[in-house]
């Protein structure tokens, strides 16, 4: 079994050089390239604050005691390390191969010392009034405790020289927080330049520290990766609140797992800064290049070049919408709706939560919230529902990781409009996408409900591909309905017969869906599985999903980031095939295809094949049993299977080698939007 098994970390990192590889692709625009180089390098800042971090307690832990871990951490660990390293330089070579590219189309990236007196008085100008304010050296000494340096944050490293005496140092935080990093400077001719933060503060220094002696200065950036894992004690005097708020304090003080530096400082610079800051030269000390945080540049200014950027995706309207209509109305005349995001418009979602918030036979509105947009117009429209007397409750998921505060800070002001807001379940976290509305009619409650794969939030759902089924099924419904009085009472028993709930039965119900494929196949009948998501690392799932490749089942996966289970492998998986789809929008829908004797289960689901998803998470998969519904999910897989432009194969080599182009280029992001544009099947 172990054989068929790749390392989680090592899989994620053949996933974030899927990325890297975007931004060395010739076809997708300059621009859009170098923010791919932002993408991926925001990545791995939080691969190393969270999955890094993970692997080195793990290492301290079987330094305690023996374990039979298939995948020794500390060998995890130096695995990591190597294909950083590589990837790093890999990295390095695609951004000078950029910068080349950027120059040939007229913009030009500087340096401090590449400005004409001209340009020189306009930054120094914008330094004094923009920037000076944020400036606060601090100064290292030997005899006290190295300055704390932030999580996310890039510093300078100062090192001012004496020639008679030992050199001061000092840590100045480049406030990108503040500032924006990229200064467009005043245009000259046809060319356009662009300054980074740093050079700018770079350029400054003499005048900073203008109160030293010293022969010469030298400045290296810095960067600090922490261990972001948050830690809940069991004090129950403590409310759920204060818990989160203490955590979030201590994870800003994490233990440092990355220091990222100029490889240009001198070994002795080096060696003083990593005993300041008590790390070992092999504790995942990447050496970088001039600047870092290069996750700033999925911000790069466009500059008005429209050729360099993505032609901008138009929201498609769904047709259903636009015979004037309420969306409660649409759902009673022609039943379901399936929205396809970032191709179709989020505001159809919106506009049913603010439908529901002034329709005067609303009675109550229910949703679960994992991620909000930082404008969310679904939390303003949820408060307009309160304020029109509709009984609102929100399941707040308090520990998004990375979104805590930000969730915290929502909770506290929906409670403030006098909305219900519960915190989910202890030790399940509530990653469910539901949104439940009752309505009377004639005294009879009725049902409408959201059930997705992605989050209630108007930004990503601009730039995520996700999949989202409006309903009034009442069978389904009042099986959503049941997943709220889970979250509120756990400690009852509840059967579902329609929707995959986890943790109850969503691990069984799929189990015994591959189940039935593998009995298909033993008595010579098709069976087929086809899984889309994320992830897919759950051991036994990979088990069961090999032992159908082997009996004969059609095992294909469309897998965006992990794949823990490798294919083509001799009699184990070699019928198994997988592809990876890295391209303009981040693919997010999760679909599970099941042939079922020609009946063509169909179901779509907030959750990954991961051991968390199925037995740590609330997670909610719904069928679709709508046959139009039904076959435009099968049309979708089907694009996605022929995608021989973006499309990767996954392999037991972990090579990311593109699926080769037949006689027709088929980009699957592209063709599904043409699809949808051309369907003249109604919703």
């Amino acid at each position: 079994m172990d054989q068929l098994i790749l390392n989680r970390e090592i899989s994620w990192l053949a996933f974030n050089n899927r990325v890297l590889q975007e931004a060395q692709d010739s076809s997708v625009p300059l621009i859009e390239r170098v923010r791919f180089l932002g993408i991926f390098s925001n990545n791995l800042d939080e691969f190393f604050r969270v999955r890094v971090a993970t692997v080195k307690r793990l290492v301290e832990l079987e330094r305690s005691k023996e374990t039979n871990n298939i995948f020794p951490p500390q060998k995890i660990l130096n695995q990591i390390q190597e294909e950083v390293l590589s990837l790093q330089k890999k990295f390095e070579n695609i951004y000078d191969d950029l910068l080349v590219l950027l120059e040939k189309n007229n913009i030009n990236i500087i340096s401090e010392i590449e400005l004409s007196a001209e340009l020189q008085t306009y930054v120094r100008g914008y330094f004094t009034k923009q920037i000076e304010p944020f400036i606060s050296p601090i100064m290292v000494r030997s005899s006290t405790k190295f300055p704390y340096l932030k999580d996310k944050s890039i510093y300078l490293f100062v090192i001012l020289n004496n020639d008679d005496q030992k050199p001061l140092y000092s840590i100045i935080e480049v406030p990108t927080d503040r500032v924006s990093r990229f200064l467009v400077l005043p245009k000259i001719g046809s060319m356009e330049k662009i300054i980074f933060l740093d050079d700018i503060i770079r350029l400054h220094l003499d005048e900073i520290f203008s109160v030293f002696s010293f022969s010469s200065i030298e400045s290296y950036i810095i960067k600090l990766t922490r261990d972001a894992e948050l830690d809940f004690d069991d004090d129950i005097s403590e409310s759920y609140y204060e818990k989160l708020t203490k955590s979030l304090e201590r994870r800003k003080k994490g233990t440092p797992v990355r220091l990222v530096y100029d490889k240009e400082m001198p070994e002795k610079h080096l060696k003083y800064l990593l005993k300041k800051i008590k790390l070992s030269d092999h504790d995942n000390v990447i050496p970088g290049g001039r600047y870092h945080n290069f996750r700033d540049l999925m911000a790069f200014p466009t500059l008005g070049k429209k050729n360099l950027v993505n032609n901008p995706n138009i929201p498609i309207e769904p047709k259903i919408f636009s015979k004037n209509l309420t969306i409660f109305k649409s759902l009673e005349d022609h039943g379901d709706i399936l929205l396809h995001f970032p191709y179709h418009s989020f505001r159809s979602i919106v506009a049913l939560i603010k439908e529901a918030s002034i329709d005067v036979e609303v009675t109550e509105i229910k949703i679960t919230v994992y991620r909000l947009a930082s404008e969310s117009q679904i939390v303003n429209a949820l408060i307009n529902a309160a304020r029109n007397g509709k009984e609102v409750h929100v399941v707040m998921e308090l520990r998004a990781r990375f979104d805590e505060e930000a969730n915290l800070k929502w909770a506290k002001l929906l409670e403030n409009e006098g909305i219900k807001v519960s915190f989910g379940i202890k030790g399940l976290k509530v990653h469910s996408k539901l949104i439940l509305i009752g309505r009377k009619r004639n005294s009879r409650p009725i049902y409408y409900g959201v059930i997705g794969t992605g989050n209630f939030h108007e930004g990503t759902a601009k730039i995520y591909s996700d999949v989202a089924l409006i309903s009034m099924n009442s069978e389904i419904m009042d099986e959503v309905k049941k997943v709220f009085d889970f979250i509120e009472k756990p400690f009852k028993i509840y059967d579902f017969k329609h929707l995959f709930v986890s943790p109850i039965n969503m691990r069984n119900q799929i189990e015994a869906l591959i189940n039935f494929e593998i009995s298909q196949a033993r008595m010579g009948r098709k069976g087929k599985i086809v899984l889309k998501m994320n992830n897919l690392v759950d051991t036994h799932m990979i088990e069961l999903l090999c032992l159908a490749s082997q009996i004969g089942v059609e095992v294909k996966l469309i897998i965006r980031g992990i794949c823990s289970l490798k294919p083509g492998i001799p009699n184990l998986s070699d019928g198994i095939e997988g592809i990876s789809i890295v391209d303009k929008f981040l693919e997010h829908t999760r679909i599970l295809h099941f042939y079922h004797e020609g009946k063509n289960l169909i179901y779509i689901t907030s959750g990954d094949m991961m051991t968390r998803n199925l037995d740590k998470r609330v997670e909610v998969a719904t069928p679709i049993y709508d046959v139009d519904l039904k076959e435009e999910i099968l049309d979708y897989l089907n694009i996605q299977l022929k995608d021989n432009v973006k499309a990767r194969k996954i392999f037991k080599s972990n090579s990311n080698e593109y699926v080769k182009p037949r006689a027709q280029k088929i980009r699957s992001q592209i063709a599904f939007y043409k699809y949808l544009k051309e369907k003249t099947i109604s919703y």
